[in-house]
């Protein structure tokens, strides 16, 4: 039996540690940043629908329809929607209030973003007044005044489906919100701008993204799973297309504050990860093998991430078991990889990721401070992914309060000139 696990330990180990290799080397052509031009170099064109699905969002939903109301684009060239979902509060009337377009919608069983948003573009898709491309956000979001600029430089360039940067408004908040914070600028750096320079595909990240209607009437949307975003990147990728990154496309989202409502909403990412993954893994491997496809290759090793995490987790388990049941075993080959791997892992994202805080214009004390809690954060995946796994097939959809009511003229613009 001992023979048996330590055999499959290091099955899992090198796995494991393999994918690692995979996911570093490609990182680092996030560091190259190939000169382009700015999207206010590039006349606007495109005709966009800013959409937002809400669902009790009164608190917040002001202050981003005031940001997208002041971003610098001719006006006539885009409108701003509101999708007012199964509300019961003013969410609707805040929204109309302040200039945009609501649509009102109540269904107590196709609950969800994903649902909402193919009603919505049903609708317009019928209405008088046609689009080029849909932009999608969140109600807790703000978004910078260059955004569709940056948007219209990408789908002039014939991307038919773009992510922008997602940033955070309220990093210092709490540690919780500080350590997504850094997640999503290091994934920024790290995952999306090295697929763009690459030529495959970036991923979707649930907002702040754009997709030409044409793409959608052609594919249909169809992504109404717990991470939709996951989901329509896959569907993309199986049918020949690509996500494009927008690197100076900025949007403020806001992060959990608490522990307990980051838990409950990265569990929902988790849900939606893995069943996206069983669904998708198998087809997008026989693509990318029979094909020789690179971008369904990647969004096939992207999709293992949850099982990664968890296996992650079980091999260092074991390795510092091992050592503990075995003092003085930490510098033999049978521990090397769970408990050595782990602690360089650990080490570099302390001194790695503060050199991705300032390349990202990130860095100051607060942020530097927070790697020290950052890896407890990562820490928290492991038992969240084993109980997004254990309920991938409940489609009940979590709502996550959004109360942080910040102005985009409050938020940090320097990023971009």
């Amino acid at each position: 039996m001992n023979e048996i696990t330590y055999v499959l330990s290091q099955i899992i180990q090198y796995a494991v540690l393999a994918l690692g290799i995979y996911f570093f080397v490609v990182s680092v052509f996030g560091w190259i940043k190939f000169r382009e031009p700015k999207g206010k170099d590039v006349k606007p064109q495109k005709r966009f629908a800013l959409i937002a699905s809400a669902h009790n969002e009164e608190a917040v939903i002001a202050q981003l329809v005031d940001s997208l109301a002041q971003i610098d684009y001719p006006k006539a060239l885009y409108d701003i929607y509101i999708i007012a979902d199964n509300c019961t509060d003013n969410t609707a009337q805040i929204a109309k209030e302040h200039g945009a377009n609501v649509f009102i919608r109540f269904n107590n069983v196709q609950k969800g973003k994903g649902y909402a948003l193919e009603w919505c573009f049903d609708k317009l898709f019928a209405g008088e007044k046609q689009y080029d491309a849909f932009c999608i956000f969140d109600a807790d979001n703000l978004v910078h005044k260059n955004f569709l600029l940056e948007m219209n430089k990408q789908f002039c360039k014939g991307y038919k489906a773009v992510q922008g940067y997602i940033d955070s408004k309220n990093p210092f908040d709490s540690w919780i919100s500080l350590s997504y914070s850094i997640g999503f600028w290091m994934s920024n750096r790290l995952y999306q701008l090295p697929r763009y320079h690459l030529g495959i595909s970036c991923g979707l990240s649930g907002t702040g993204f754009g997709v030409s209607t044409d793409l959608i009437k052609e594919l249909g949307w169809g992504a109404t799973c717990l991470t939709e975003d996951l989901e329509f990147t896959a569907k993309l990728v199986m049918n020949n297309e690509k996500v494009a990154f927008a690197y100076d496309a900025i949007i403020y989202d806001e992060k959990p504050l608490t522990l307990a409502q980051s838990w409950k909403q990265r569990k929902r990412w988790m849900q939606g990860f893995a069943d996206c993954t069983k669904r998708f893994f198998i087809p997008l491997m026989k693509k990318a093998v029979k094909e020789r496809n690179v971008k369904a290759f990647d969004i096939a090793l992207y999709m293992v991430q949850p099982l990664r995490i968890l296996l992650f987790g079980i091999v260092t388990l074991i390795g510092y078991l091992s050592i503990v049941a075995e003092p003085g075993t930490f510098f033999t080959m049978s521990n090397f990889v769970p408990t050595y791997i782990f602690t360089v892992i650990m080490l570099a994202q302390t001194l790695y990721g503060p050199l991705v805080m300032i390349a990202e214009r990130k860095a100051n004390w607060k942020v530097l401070l927070g790697f020290f809690v950052y890896p407890i954060y990562n820490l928290t995946w492991v038992p969240i992914t084993i109980q997004g796994i254990i309920d991938m097939d409940k489609k009940e959809w979590s709502h996550t309060l959004h109360t942080r009511q910040i102005d985009i003229s409050e938020v940090d613009t320097e990023k971009v000139q």
